[in-house]
């Protein structure tokens, strides 16, 4: 069993990015992880799933998704 590590930030807080891709994007934390340390800042870090068209779905989709960023790439706002 992994250690749950200390956040800094909890939920419904505003925090600005600040490294990677959406740094100085601001946004506010919907979801934590402590096993991980990451949490889900909602309209930041989308990513895209492809997925193939099957036998029950015809045609193919691209789903797109907020992926977690780790507590450290984030301040309080």
């Amino acid at each position: 069993m992994r250690k749950q590590q200390k956040i800094h930030v909890k939920i419904g807080d505003n925090v600005k990015i600040i490294t990677g891709f959406d740094k100085n994007k601001i946004g506010k934390v919907s979801k934590i992880d402590r096993n991980t340390g990451k949490i889900i800042v909602k309209g930041i870090n989308f990513k895209f799933k492809h997925i193939k068209p099957n036998a029950e779905n015809e045609v193919g989709e691209i789903k797109q998704f907020e992926a977690p960023i780790h507590h450290s790439n984030v301040k309080l706002n």
